[in-house]
């Protein structure tokens, strides 16, 4: 059995607002396994993209803990807690916020190399995942699921083992999702572990395992 990535026990997340305090995720208890795409599921205000958040140690939640490697990341400095989170590869919704979009394709790539002290990245790394002659282009020139993918595909340049994915393909037409889909499952198979929230029935229909969360 693969290793356990996460390990998240009776997680609440509340918020407060003028209005009063809202709860975002509710008693949330579940194990993220290493390998595999893993969707957390649910209609909007069902508290996936928060939970998602949580796990990318953005946010603490109110109650429960999240293991990350077996990490208790909850009662972390917030020293520790960025150290963890340099471990992780987040991915938005909107494809030009995960980007440099004043440097070209090739110099995101070594950004996120660089910022993840890894070595030089390999440029066939764009062909090998759907985006062979692009090294050159600036990000302007990607269509927005051309960006979607070189997003997933900087995770590979900065080494790592674990992409956590917004919405990836809410803002992109159906050819462009697939694409984006496919590149999540390129990631998969090189051995990396891809959570997404996502309410895509084309995302869920590839994934490996599934957490539906309820509407709140």
């Amino acid at each position: 059995m693969p290793d356990l990535v996460y390990a998240v026990h009776n997680v609440v997340h509340r918020y407060r607002t003028p209005s009063g305090e809202v709860t975002a995720v509710q008693d949330v208890t579940l194990d993220i396994p290493g390998g595999g795409l893993t969707v957390l599921a649910g209609p909007s205000g069902s508290g996936k993209s928060t939970l998602l958040r949580v796990l990318g140690i953005l946010e603490r939640p109110t109650g429960g803990t999240v293991s990350l490697y077996g990490k208790e990341t909850v009662d972390l400095g917030e020293r520790r807690r960025r150290a963890l989170r340099r471990s992780l590869h987040l991915v938005f919704q909107n494809p030009v916020d995960n980007l440099f979009t004043y440097l070209d394709v090739r110099d995101n790539l070594r950004a996120a190399a660089q910022l993840a002290g890894a070595p030089e990245p390999d440029m066939d790394l764009l062909d090998r995942l759907g985006l062979p002659g692009t090294a050159n282009w600036p990000i302007s020139a990607l269509s927005g699921g051309q960006q979607q993918r070189l997003a997933f595909v900087t995770a590979l340049a900065a080494r790592t083992k674990v992409v956590l994915a917004d919405e990836p393909t809410s803002q992109l037409d159906t050819a462009s999702a697939g694409l984006v889909i496919e590149t999540m499952l390129d990631l998969v198979r090189l051995g990396v572990t891809v959570v997404a929230a996502s309410h895509d029935d084309a995302v869920l229909d590839v994934a490996d395992q599934i957490h539906r969360l309820g509407d709140r």
